[in-house]
């Protein structure tokens, strides 16, 4: 009797299982470390052109998420220019997404008065941000040459640091 309530049990339980649709099926499309980094659209400040990801295959990507209202996106920022500097004319391109909601004219208003400057894109369907799961900003996230996310960072970081160049410039060979 016990066997036949087990089984019964058991039998239940995974037919609910197999029938329950995922709540949002978040878990399994959000980016992950490891994982080939979520193909994604993005709009240039600068000429209102847009950028796939797949576009920048052989490059090493740095899509960093930010906002002209956030404090450690603005202390990251000198860095972040630093580095974009140091890496010019090598195989690496920074995504800056700005998830601002007055758009171009907020960061250019931000960029104006702060002297700041990168290259900037806009999520304007908010793709990019629900297929990397983005929770706050800044968040960033480092894709290989070969499409590869391997390294996500929550928060602000010293992105000129001899060890974030030294670790970006390994994945450019």
């Amino acid at each position: 009797m016990k066997r036949i309530l087990l089984l019964t049990t058991f039998c239940l339980v995974f037919a609910l299982s197999a029938c329950t649709k995922p709540e949002s099926g978040l878990q399994s499309s959000v980016a992950r470390e490891k994982s080939p980094a979520p193909e994604f659209t993005v709009t240039s400040l600068e000429n209102g052109a847009p950028l796939k990801l797949s576009e920048l295959k052989g490059k090493v990507v740095l899509l960093n998420f930010w906002a002209t209202w956030c404090p450690p996106c603005r202390e990251e920022m000198p860095s972040m220019m630093k580095l974009n500097s140091a890496m010019a004319g090598k195989p690496f391109q920074m995504v800056a997404v700005s998830i601002d909601e007055g758009g171009k004219q907020d960061v250019e208003s931000f960029f104006k008065s702060s002297g700041f400057n990168l290259p900037t894109y806009f999520d304007t369907t908010g793709g990019a941000s629900k297929a990397y799961g983005i929770t706050g900003v800044p968040e960033s996230f480092i894709i290989d040459k070969n499409g590869l996310l391997v390294k996500k960072v929550i928060g602000g970081l010293e992105w000129d640091s001899a060890e974030v160049q030294a670790f970006l410039n390994d994945l450019m060979k």
